[in-house]
């Protein structure tokens, strides 16, 4: 399978074709314009490097727990990671005119609310079975 996402120097959007995306085409590109190599990403996800190769090859897909952490750490919805559809490529596309600094906080606030989130969420839920009790 071919990808349209280049690993050379040259810049992301000359080779990055929406239209034609693949879930590994949409990661590779999101990945680049993170600034992060296979690398990188596989240490900050906590998952072997060649996880990562396989992904973006779509030679297999992670789980939905992974690619909730995949569209955190990148800043990009999962919703685009996974379909293409919704926010992404715009967002990836706007990456490149930010400091790399201000992309890792901006993916690291995206992480931290969909925990935050999902945190809100477990204490809702305890909260009404408290509320149960007689």
């Amino acid at each position: 399978m071919e990808h349209l996402v280049s690993t050379t120097s040259h810049e992301q959007n000359d080779y990055f074709n929406e239209a034609n995306a693949t879930f590994g085409d949409r990661l590779a590109a999101a990945r680049q314009a993170k600034g992060l190599d296979v690398d990188g990403l596989s240490e900050k996800l906590g998952v072997d490097v060649r996880t990562i190769k396989v992904w973006e090859r779509d030679a297999d897909m992670p789980h939905a727990n992974r690619i909730q952490m995949l569209a955190g750490l990148l800043n990009v919805s999962m919703v685009w990671l996974v379909s293409g559809e919704s926010n992404g490529s715009s967002e990836v596309a706007d990456t490149f005119e930010r400091p790399v600094g201000v992309n890792d906080a901006l993916g690291e606030i995206t992480q931290l609310k969909a925990t935050l989130s999902a945190a809100v969420e477990k204490l809702d839920k305890l909260q009404e079975r408290l509320q149960d009790i007689p």
